[in-house]
């Protein structure tokens, strides 16, 4: 199969475009799934994050970095298509890059990392427009929100999914949680899964998963 390919986008930096990237893509790879990351941000925070890890245990998917290419990103892209089940594009943010709208042209999925807070919200907006905007050129991409950074019983949080629920874009059940955790992967080059004391995050990853899969027609479960 040619790879199934997720932007991962935002109109602002902060939302954790990165750690989200480099956590599905470990946990896709980690079922047995050829993944590719490519590093689009001129930041090279996931380049970095594969860098930090051990020789001895390599990140689980090849990360590759894009930056350059800006405005002709989904032409690069095409070249690993073949090469890859997945690739998981890491876009800077849309308000000052023209690479997300070059990703989301050949994306089957745009996932939208979104914090809970009035200013992320109101940001989202842009967002919502660029992938309105990719999809009269490629008709057949979906997207969804996802709440990133939540505290457990918040009234913020709470009242930030029903917000998001009624936004025009889909909102991913699964909610990713403010953990020290998530910041402990990037320094040691690891998702979660290789964290101790990580059951709980490696429970949301997995759910995320499962979900992405869902929206691209995958069965859940590892590689056959």
């Amino acid at each position: 199969m040619t790879a199934k390919i997720i932007a991962v986008v935002n109109q602002k930096g902060g939302a954790g475009k990165t750690t989200t990237s480099m956590q599905l893509a470990g946990t896709i790879a980690r079922r047995g799934y050829k993944v590719m990351v490519v590093d689009a941000d001129p930041q090279g925070s996931a380049t970095r994050w594969a860098a930090s890890a051990e020789d001895a245990s390599p990140f689980p998917a090849s990360v590759v970095g894009l930056s350059a290419a800006n405005e002709k990103v989904h032409r690069e892209v095409k070249k690993f298509i073949e090469d890859y089940d997945f690739i998981i594009i890491d876009c800077p943010p849309a308000a000052d890059s023209p690479v997300p709208q070059s990703a989301l042209i050949i994306a089957d999925l745009a996932l939208v990392p979104i914090l809970p807070s009035p200013l992320d919200m109101w940001a989202a907006v842009g967002i919502k427009q660029v992938i309105e905007h990719c999809s009269t050129v490629n008709e057949t991409l979906q997207a969804r929100l996802m709440l990133n950074q939540t505290q457990a019983n918040t009234t913020l949080s709470q009242e930030s999914a029903e917000v998001l629920s009624e936004f025009g874009i889909p909102l991913a059940k699964t909610q990713i949680s403010q953990r020290q955790i998530y910041r402990q992967s990037a320094a040691f080059g690891v998702t979660v899964h290789d964290l101790p004391k990580a059951s709980a995050a490696i429970k949301e990853i997995e759910s995320l998963v499962d979900e992405v899969f869902a929206v691209l027609g995958i069965r859940k479960g590892k590689k056959r």
